[in-house]
């Protein structure tokens, strides 16, 4: 069997899959699959630019996918006009003083020789720039939380179109990689797995506590849609007639064709991010990303600055995941700050790139869909499998109450034994690396 139809078969299985879950349990459900899959995929694809091309450990994905999410708020909620007349102006003025104490600090820093004066002056400008910088904040966020805190509570956005906040999210996410790689990439691959996890932590922690950016943990609900709400089509005669002389019921076809356009705006953004990452792939540049993966060493001894192409893929890698953030946010149409965990948005984006395959974009992509079908098959697959072990079991006995129990925890053993058979079997991914 030649490379190229195993890779189009294995994309077919996963669509077959995918038809199945229609045919067998509700277009809905097959719909919402793929959709997340597409999302899922453009995840993988920017942890693949990292680590398939440059040998990047991070494990900080659910921080820049957090940023994603935030831009949409920042981009598409209506401002809060009373909000922002109590305390808008004194955070603006904190956030600018905040800003101007670390570029003091930076400036004292290169303009003073080495020595205990510079460490002084230093010390001196951060702490008071602090103090200053708290004293401005906190009665204006005060103020800014204490404005109808069930409804709003915060300063909202822009209320611009929530599409723009796709690429906002990416330059987000750029800019905290920036700032994380040139403190962090200098640091050994397992270094630099702790650095990226530990800063995702407080990005997501700082989403949850600040309530006056985005509600914190009361979420932020209602979020603008680029595509039509459901009773809207519900209630025009049009899509009412063209759904009955399809034979559907206009709540399901309404249903149905959101997701449906949901599902072409999230595939053409896959397919410009991929094609991108292909012509990458084969430019100079990322021939010189891969040997540098391979040997640091001889790529530094030919002249290739090492730490700025780190710096460059980190930062592109970083972008996608933001973008994909904002896309989940917007399909979700809220923002939960406490639902970014690190299972569902690292680890599990890890098992995508490795089963698909490290250093190939198209793995990453074929990863994303069937893991993201596993992760959410296999809980109720396992709940149908124990009913059929336990079915000749008499009720309360405590083995198949046993059995029973363990269908909720079907997820993560199907990824463990997913992730060890390929590892096993196929150790370079199901599409591996040319």
């Amino acid at each position: 069997m030649s490379v190229n139809v195993k890779n189009i078969g294995l994309f077919a299985l996963v669509g077959v899959l995918i038809l199945l879950t229609g045919f067998l349990q509700s277009w809905n459900s097959a719909l919402l699959i793929l959709n997340m899959g597409l999302i899922s995929a453009i995840m993988a694809l920017g942890v693949n630019l990292q680590w398939g091309f440059a040998g990047l450990f991070n494990i900080g994905v659910m921080g820049f996918v957090a940023l994603g999410g935030l831009a949409t708020v920042l981009v598409a909620m209506p401002p809060t006009t009373e909000a922002w007349a109590e305390g808008g102006v004194r955070v603006l003025l904190a956030l600018v003083l905040g800003a101007a104490t670390i570029i003091a600090a930076v400036l004292v820093y290169r303009a003073m020789k080495k020595g205990w004066q510079r460490s002084v002056a230093m010390i001196v400008i951060l702490v008071a720039g602090f103090f200053i910088y708290r004293a401005v904040l906190d009665p204006g966020v005060a103020r800014i939380e204490a404005v109808d805190p069930a409804a709003t509570g915060y300063l909202g956005g822009l209320g611009l179109p929530v599409i723009l906040a796709w690429p906002v999210g990416g330059v987000l996410a750029a800019g905290a990689a920036w700032v994380i790689g040139r403190t962090a990439l200098g640091l050994r691959s397992d270094y630099l797995a702790i650095a990226t996890l530990g800063i995702a932590e407080i990005i997501i922690a700082v989403l949850k506590n600040e309530d006056w950016l985005s509600r914190g943990v009361k979420n932020v609900i209602g979020i603008p849609r680029p595509v039509p709400f459901e009773i809207d089509l519900q209630n025009d005669p049009g899509f009412v007639d063209r759904a009955a002389g399809l034979g559907l019921d206009p709540v399901i076809a309404s249903t149905l064709y959101v997701k449906l356009l949901y599902g072409v705006l999230f595939l053409i953004v896959l397919l410009v991010l991929l094609w991108m990452a292909q012509k990458a792939l084969a430019s100079p540049w990322g021939r010189m990303l891969r040997a540098i993966r391979d040997n640091e060493v001889a790529a530094e001894a030919m002249g290739k600055d090492v730490k700025k192409r780190h710096l460059q893929v980190f930062i592109l890698g970083s972008a996608i995941c933001g973008i994909a953030g904002a896309m989940m946010t917007t399909l979700d149409g809220q923002l939960t700050p406490s639902s970014y965990q690190p299972l569902r948005f690292t680890f599990l984006i890890w098992v995508m790139v490795i089963v698909g395959g490290s250093g190939n974009n198209f793995g990453a992509v074929l990863g994303g869909f069937l893991i993201w079908f596993l992760w959410v098959q296999v809980e109720p697959m396992g709940r149908l499998l124990m009913d059929l072990i336990t079915s000749g079991m008499a009720d309360g006995y405590w083995l198949k109450t046993h059995l029973l129990e363990s269908a909720a925890h079907m997820r993560l053993l199907t990824m463990g034994l997913v992730l060890l058979l390929v590892l096993r079997f196929s150790p370079r991914g199901l599409i591996p690396e040319k």
